[in-house]
């Protein structure tokens, strides 16, 4: 037994909306649906559409359930996250926070080592890629200041730098009228 279209539509209905249809693939399926309604057969429709009967069935399944607009392919739901809400929010505390060198054994996070946490923490196996992609969704970017040793003083750095002397500043010009005076 064949599933029957909606009344309330015809064939010069469906070939103006496959005209006007931005989507390649809908405006297939709605020509071999304007060729049922002009009473060929449903095989017919099935090879101008390039697919088998079952698929024709299907298409006349989505057309009756959402018109038109059924018959766009739309984005598949994908792999589902790794990690839930809970996990998400332990994971942004522990990235903001930071690493304790001490606890950690490192002074920056970085993607392995992430994983290397959520592992001990959770027991979830999370690539590098997939670690990287959920910090983005979080809104973290791989923005990271030059790692400091949590024992370095404030004015230590300023102890080791180098001041040029004076001579080294001066233009060759400079220096030679100095000699000659």
């Amino acid at each position: 037994m064949t599933t029957p279209l909606r009344s309330d539509f015809d064939a010069s209905g469906l070939r103006v909306l496959a005209r006007n249809s931005k989507d390649a693939g809908q405006a297939r399926r709605l020509l071999a649906l304007a060729m049922i309604y002009e009473g060929r057969p449903r095989t017919e429709a099935a090879k101008t559409g390039g697919v088998t009967l079952q698929i024709v069935r299907d298409w006349v399944v989505r057309f009756n359930a959402r018109g038109p607009s059924g018959l766009i392919n739309g984005q598949g739901p994908g792999q589902p996250s790794l990690l839930n809400d809970a996990q998400r929010a332990a994971l942004a505390a522990v990235v903001e926070s930071g690493p304790a060198p001490a606890v950690h054994g490192i002074v920056r996070w970085r993607l392995v080592d992430l994983c290397h946490w959520v592992w001990e923490t959770f027991r979830i196996s999370i690539s590098p890629q997939t670690m990287s992609r959920e910090l983005r969704a979080m809104d973290y970017r791989k923005l990271s200041v030059r790692p400091r040793h949590h024992g370095q003083a404030e004015g230590a750095i300023a102890l080791f730098k180098r001041v040029s002397p004076a001579w080294w500043s001066r233009s060759r010009a400079t220096r030679a009228s100095t000699r000659a005076a």
